[in-house]
């Protein structure tokens, strides 16, 4: 896929770069080429291929165990607060 000079200043515009006249061949011919090779990928045929959740069979992702690891503090925390109720912060509405 071959990029058009319009183009590249219309991506230059929208990612907010500032291109100087003599960059834009350089980008038109570096972006085509990336194109190109993301069209070649998707002329693979991948109809036999199943879906994988990791890259490696037989591998899971190591978790930490969902284990507690501090006390509740928020009786500590709501006593130095202005006001509370049912264990919530109240503060001044600031929303009409």
């Amino acid at each position: 896929m071959s990029l058009t000079r319009a183009q590249i200043e219309s991506i230059a515009t929208l990612a907010r770069l500032e291109l100087e006249p003599a960059e834009i061949p350089v980008y038109q011919e570096s972006l085509s080429r990336i194109l190109d090779w993301v069209g070649q990928l998707d002329r693979a045929d991948t109809g036999g291929v199943a879906p994988m959740a990791h890259p490696m069979p037989g591998l899971t992702q190591r978790l930490r165990p969902d284990a507690v690891t501090e006390e509740d503090r928020h009786e500590l925390y709501q006593a130095t607060a202005p006001q509370v109720a049912a264990g919530l912060y109240l503060v001044p509405r600031v929303i009409e």
